[in-house]
């Protein structure tokens, strides 16, 4: 899977928690978390989603690597082997 493969399917997933935001304009280096303003359980939603849809494992002392765009494609593209393309 591409890093364009993950970027489509986490914006998808935070799509689905913040449908108003345009998923487009954020910025990747930003905190997810303030940029489309969720809670801590949107948050924890959005982990969730994305262990389930792409069968990952990711521990609760990873979720920091998950806050920002680039950190999450990054640190789900190591976890998947996937190619920096």
């Amino acid at each position: 899977m591409s890093d364009i493969d993950i970027r489509k399917v986490l914006q998808e997933e935070l799509n689905n928690i913040a449908p108003e935001v345009d998923m487009a304009s954020v910025d990747p280096a930003a905190d997810l978390r303030e940029v489309i303003d969720i809670d801590s359980m949107d948050f924890l939603n959005f982990i969730s989603a994305v262990h389930h849809r792409l069968g990952i494992d990711i521990p609760e002392i990873d979720y920091p690597k998950l806050v920002t765009l680039d950190g999450a494609i990054a640190y789900i593209g190591a976890k998947l082997g996937s190619s920096t393309t």
